[in-house]
């Protein structure tokens, strides 16, 4: 029998279908939805009744009126996922095989299906200088079938002469006001940005914990050559996809210096997300983005 190229029938436009194969294999191995919606929001204050259960007195409100208040909550029982996708020219690295981009796109389509499941709602948004989509999360096949349409009409090759360069921050900082509060909000990106940013790009992530959204950040790489610089040592002409900037030099010269200064940079976004309560997902495309997600879904189907 032969076997079916999942990739190819994304490029072919069957993204759908591409997104239903991979999450029928995810639902053999997950025993339980490994995301929920949030249960309960804030709706409004009401006297407390003497004789009911303290646990919902607001006692800040009490310290300052003397009086006893307890919190009332509007139940919620559907999640509100946006998916966020870097769009920028340096994630149609490499040019050869599966990009980060594409790896983005499976992964995203993957987990719009998974969530359609679940009768969740959905939204989009692709940013690279801009933020050039946003789309409001809805749970309608139509809807669904509109984000399919999106992720593939963005499914190109890298071309020189078209530049797309990365303003990661501004693009959260947007993403943080437009989204619904209390969204799951999932990132993937390469984090190819001004590492001199860094207080500022994690001063846009606590934007989004501020306005109550969980955040996973999906860190989409190449390991072999973008951590691993495992390039021949000979001379090489490097190109930056953002900016055409070019550079000369032998790999041997630099590697074990360049190794030092991404993976200490890297590391540092990591530690950093953990000390915010944002989940940070190591993504080598080499590895497949149906095993990266099933791996991360596993995870947290265990820790929820």
């Amino acid at each position: 029998m032969k076997t079916i190229d999942r990739l190819r029938l994304a490029q072919f436009g069957n993204l759908e279908l591409l997104a239903k194969q991979v999450v029928e294999g995810f639902i053999t191995g997950l025993h339980k939805s490994p995301f929920y919606g949030f249960s309960v929001e804030f709706a409004e204050h009401r006297l407390y009744n003497p004789g009911e259960s303290t646990k919902n007195i607001d006692w800040r409100l009490y310290g300052r009126s003397n009086k006893l208040f307890t919190k009332k909550y509007e139940e919620e029982t559907n999640l509100r996922c946006q998916l966020v996708i870097d769009n920028s020219s340096s994630m149609l690295f490499p040019q050869t095989g599966v990009s980060k981009f594409e790896f983005a796109v499976y992964a995203a389509a993957s987990l719009s299906e998974l969530l359609k499941r679940q009768r969740d709602a959905v939204g989009l948004s692709l940013f690279d200088a801009e933020l050039t989509l946003h789309t409001a999360a809805k749970s309608s096949v139509a809807h669904h079938r509109y984000l399919y349409s999106q992720l593939e009409n963005n499914l190109v090759n890298y071309q020189e002469k078209i530049k797309r360069q990365t303003q990661t921050i501004k693009a959260i900082h947007d993403i943080a006001e437009l989204t619904h509060k209390r969204s799951l909000v999932v990132i993937f990106t390469d984090l190819l940005d001004d590492p001199t940013q860094i207080n500022l790009f994690f001063d846009a992530l606590q934007h989004l914990k501020h306005n109550k959204h969980e955040v996973i950040l999906f860190h989409v790489y190449h390991e072999s050559l973008e951590f691993s610089f495992e390039l021949e040592d000979r001379p090489y002409r490097l190109i930056d996809m953002e900016t055409g900037e070019r550079m000369q030099l032998r790999p041997g010269e630099v590697r074990e210096k360049y190794i030092d200064a991404i993976g200490s940079y890297f590391n540092e976004i990591q530690l950093r997300c953990l000390n915010l309560g944002i989940d940070f997902m190591p993504s080598p495309i080499e590895k497949g983005y149906d095993q990266v997600l099933l791996q991360y879904l596993l995870k947290r189907q265990k820790l929820y």
